[in-house]
């Protein structure tokens, strides 16, 4: 298996200033508690490409959602669930989670035409999932959605995202003291579509959050998400799952900002990429603030490159202002099949193509386990394993 780099753009802040990366470099690296956050768009300049934030996103496609005007279209946005939940329209500032961190996030908040807040009351234990269904209708739309987990509750909410053209969204994320919330987002838009979200999730006293993204179709789909504590004893797991074909854009960015004692957050990003120009960005940022003693932190990023054409950019960073802590580490990891594995299994009279067929599953199967949600892990499996019957057929047409 490829080596783990452990040292990959870490940052040690404790009496170090921002830095660039080298000559030529157009902006210095920020630390991620300097950056703009607001509400407003005019706080943040249409980028150019040459920003840190910005450097890997092909920011010619997402054009039209930089500009500060209202949508073309309204969103489709609807949600069900258990008995007890609570779906409502609100006001846009009824839950603050987080602000907006780049200008399509506050061109979202400001133009979203509703706010849909879907609450789990006090102590629920919900025995199936809460299902927020977005359907993009071919234009450009923005959304905004809060989920609000009460206290000591016990809950899912998966979120599907479909439909095609430009799609901006903003999920608000607080979960009570002492509750245990699953969100569980889903990216499965047409191949041409644009989707651009953040999340922000607030998570309490001795709450736990698991947090699931899963991106399986869009020209170009970013998702940024970032997680702060209410107070101490919480804990934030971080899962993704992506894979790109010939000429899509997947890229997820996170952002774990530990600032209360005793938290915990655990990340698990796996992707694999085929087909010409396809291209994944997963980008990791975890900042341990000096008051956060008793952290303990880990992050972890494994991508598969099944074809020539494609690439995957992998930059796991941390912050540190405390030596205080339980742990704080990261590893990434990009490469090829394994040989040795493809061998031992063709050597037992497998095919090639069921072989490598095998070999992806095989790298996916534990993240899949761990999403907790069965039909969300079927849909998983069947998406897949047709994105690697393509991937065969394109493999052998190259071979003629």
């Amino acid at each position: 298996m490829p080596a783990i780099d452990t040292a990959t753009e870490t940052l040690v802040t404790t009496g170090n200033q921002a830095h660039s990366h080298g000559p030529g470099s157009p902006v210095p690296l920020q630390a991620r508690s300097e950056r703009v956050t607001s509400y407003d768009v005019a706080d943040f300049a249409v980028p150019n490409g040459r920003e840190e934030e910005w450097r890997f996103t092909p920011i010619k496609a997402l054009k039209g959602l930089f500009a500060d005007e209202a949508g073309t279209e309204t969103v489709k946005v609807e949600a069900h669930g258990p008995d007890g939940v609570v779906v409502e329209s609100v006001a846009a500032d009824a839950v603050k989670a987080g602000k907006p961190q780049d200008r399509i996030a506050a061109v979202s908040w400001n133009h979203a035409p509703e706010t849909l807040a879907v609450r789990i009351p006090a102590d629920a234990e919900l025995t199936e999932p809460v299902h927020v269904n977005v359907a993009s209708l071919g234009a450009r739309g923005y959304t905004h959605l809060i989920v609000d987990a009460g206290r000591h509750s016990r809950s899912t909410v998966v979120i599907d995202h479909t439909g095609a053209g430009e799609l901006a969204s903003n999920v608000e994320i607080v979960v009570g003291d002492g509750a245990q919330l699953r969100v569980v987002t889903i990216q499965q838009g047409d191949h041409e579509s644009i989707h651009v979200a953040q999340h922000d999730a607030l998570v309490g006293r001795d709450a736990k959050l698991n947090h699931v993204a899963v991106t399986l179709g869009g020209k170009v789909v970013r998702v940024s998400t970032n997680i702060r504590y209410a107070g101490p004893g919480g804990d934030a797991e971080l899962l993704g799952v992506y894979f790109a074909e010939s000429g899509q854009h997947h890229e997820h960015r996170l952002f774990v900002d530990h600032e209360a004692i005793k938290c915990k957050s655990n990340v698990l990003y796996k992707g694999a990429l085929a087909g010409d120009k396809a291209r994944s960005v997963w980008i990791g940022d975890v900042l341990i603030r000096a008051a956060a003693e008793g952290t303990d932190t880990f992050e972890l990023n494994r991508n598969l490159v099944l074809t020539d054409g494609a690439r995957a950019d992998s930059v796991p960073n941390l912050e540190i202002e405390t030596g205080e802590i339980e742990g704080a580490g990261h590893a990434s990891a990009t490469g090829r099949f394994d040989d040795e594995q493809l061998f031992y299994l063709q050597a037992r009279g497998i095919p090639e193509d069921e072989a490598r067929r095998l070999v992806v599953s095989g790298f996916f199967n534990d993240i899949i386990g761990k999403i907790g949600v069965p039909e969300v892990a079927e849909h998983l499996h069947e998406v897949i394993e047709q994105k690697l019957a393509r991937t065969a057929a394109l493999t052998q047409a190259t071979k003629v």
